[in-house]
């Protein structure tokens, strides 16, 4: 049969009705709350695996045009940069090196696992890097970028089929072992939450009602306006360097630059209740973003390599799991914000800075606010980590 193609508006609004299917499992099944798994995984991954099934049983491709995908990432993230605070980032210094370092580690380890099981199946060890930080910490976009490499100059056939494959069952697990990995921690350590509920991004469980004026919501949508067209502004300028960084990244900084320099770029706000529109505004964004990159996946491509991926991959959560437990809880303070800062760990070494502070909304939600995990995670994980995993890719390569 002929392809499906569902149009982008169609697509907008079916991504809106799958945010609220999440919402509603997670208000109605308590155990959903209790592991912090995120709203949009359930829509979005629902919306997935039905998609799967018709093209399985009616050989009927369906596929949703999503433009509006990047712009909602660019939102969220400047959100993120007009909530944070550099203070807070030069009084926490030594918890952000630390991170950058076990990001460091992790992916020499990501990629020897991938290397190592590669060999064990006959193929190519450098093969197994596109099943190591290329399409998992890197992401489909540096999956895409690296594959003509793989396939040019290192004569890996199938090297994007890996990555894609790799990718889509890293998003899947990246986004549902974060909450489960920060309940565990709580009940072993006898952590208890925040009873601050003034949080980064959406609002917790129990304070879902606070009253945000139409004024204050669209103070805040005109804030993050500025911010996306200031980060414009700084990748084209750092483009002209010759200094390449992803987009959000870009947006990210603007919005930093703005939130910590009112007095002089932008005026204070003066409307109350922008903040807390401001966060509810990125929860919205980060949510839809999620949902729209789940509604993506195609599961069925899976099946051409799944020998070798189900192996590798399931070697990879199992890593990802200890490594986070073991070393990156223990080392970033063992106390409720680096148990949240597990969750987005969790979630940027198979997913993508999405499902990282996806993770840690889920978790906050539930058991109150982590100031310092939202400041450091995306931090490390939008700008830091492409930088080492760059590295680390062309030195593996050239092994």
């Amino acid at each position: 049969m002929e392809p499906i193609k569902v149009g982008a508006f169609v697509s907008f609004t079916v991504a809106i009705l799958l945010l609220f299917v999440g919402k509603r499992c997670i208000s109605k099944y308590e155990i959903l709350r209790k592991y912090s798994i995120p709203e949009p995984v359930i829509g979005g991954f629902l919306c997935a695996l039905t998609v799967a099934v018709i093209y399985g049983v009616m050989d009927t491709k369906i596929t949703f045009e999503l433009p509006a995908r990047d712009l909602l990432l660019l939102y969220f993230f400047a959100a993120m940069g007009l909530n944070a605070s550099i203070r807070s980032l030069l009084d926490g210094g030594k918890p952000l090196l630390m991170l950058i370092i076990l990001a460091a580690i992790y992916i020499v380890f990501q990629n020897s696992v991938g290397m190592s099981i590669a060999y064990l199946f006959g193929m190519d060890p450098k093969a197994g890097l596109m099943s190591g930080s290329v399409a998992l910490i890197g992401g489909v976009g540096t999956t895409l970028a690296w594959a003509p490499t793989f396939v040019e100059h290192l004569n890996i056939e199938n090297a994007l089929e890996l990555g894609i494959a790799s990718n889509t069952i890293g998003l899947i697990f990246a986004c549902v072992i974060g909450g489960p990995i920060t309940n565990y921690l709580m009940k072993k350590y006898a952590i208890e939450g925040n009873d601050e509920h003034d949080l980064d991004v959406g609002s917790t469980h129990v304070n879902e009602d606070e009253h945000i004026s139409s004024y204050s919501l669209l103070f805040a949508w005109l804030r993050l306006n500025i911010a996306v067209i200031f980060g414009y502004v700084i990748n084209h300028g750092l483009t002209y360097l010759n200094i390449e960084l992803p987009m959000f990244v870009s947006c990210l900084l603007a919005g930093i630059l703005i939130g910590n320099r009112t007095a002089i770029v932008f005026p204070k706000p003066k409307i109350e209740g922008s903040d807390r529109g401001l966060s509810l505004i990125s929860d919205i964004c980060l949510g839809m973003f999620i949902v729209m990159a789940l509604m993506d996946l195609k599961i069925w491509e899976l099946s051409g390599v799944m020998g070798y991926i189900s192996v590798v991959m399931a070697a990879q959560i199992f890593i990802t799991i200890l490594f986070t437990i073991v070393v990156v809880f223990k080392l970033m303070g063992k106390d409720y914000e680096s148990s949240v800062i597990c969750s987005g760990f969790g979630g940027i070494t198979l997913g993508s800075t999405a499902t990282a502070i996806a993770n840690m909304t889920a978790v906050t939600k539930e058991n109150g606010s982590a100031k310092k995990a939202f400041l450091l995670v995306p931090l490390v994980c939008g700008f830091f980590v492409d930088i080492l995993n760059a590295i680390a890719i062309n030195f593996f390569i050239a092994l």
